[in-house]
């Protein structure tokens, strides 16, 4: 069994808590609903490996990072590392469906809906930015109201749609 460390960090969108396998960031797990994330007694608690994946992620919600240069270690299946590679093309403050991403990866909408909602590295893999085709806000781990505020943290445009009045619909990239 590999060397799991975790640590918790405070967010705008509440407590995160990051695990890391001692060569990349393995998950992040949002701690403010109703299920946080307890660690396995096996996993280590120590801030040491995360001060990289901290550093970018103050960076971000403080509006001054737009990408990630943290190393992952994406653990899946080959179809769901597919999606998650197609959830990093997307860009900051754009918003696609998942009807849209799945003609980028010739898939099916469902079953991209399925691998996004199992992302374990959500916020750095934006799945966030990931809306039905409506343009309503749809499935999020964090919950909807986390995906609304890092989409207007962002200044996605769908946001400011669904709030402030007739929508224009979800912008493709």
């Amino acid at each position: 069994m590999a060397d799991i460390s975790w640590w918790e960090i405070d967010s705008p969108v509440g407590g995160l808590l990051l695990a890391d396998d001692a060569r990349a960031l393995t998950r992040i797990y949002f701690q403010s609903g109703r299920h946080p994330f307890t660690p396995p007694p096996a996993w280590r608690r120590s801030a040491t490996p995360f001060a990289h994946a901290r550093r970018e992620l103050e960076e971000y919600f403080a509006g001054t990072r737009r990408t990630f240069s943290v190393p992952l270690a994406m653990q899946g299946t080959a179809y769901q590392r597919t999606v998650w590679q197609g959830l990093l093309g997307i860009p900051y403050g754009e918003t696609i469906s998942y009807g849209e991403l799945a003609r980028r990866i010739g898939s099916a909408p469902r079953a991209v809906g399925l691998a996004n909602g199992a992302n374990p590295l959500p916020i750095i893999v934006p799945c966030h930015r990931v809306i039905g085709a409506d343009g309503s806000l749809t499935g999020f781990g964090g919950g909807l109201p986390v995906k609304r505020a890092l989409l207007e943290l962002e200044g996605a445009a769908c946001v400011a749609d669904l709030f402030s009045g007739p929508r224009a619909g979800p912008r493709a990239a």
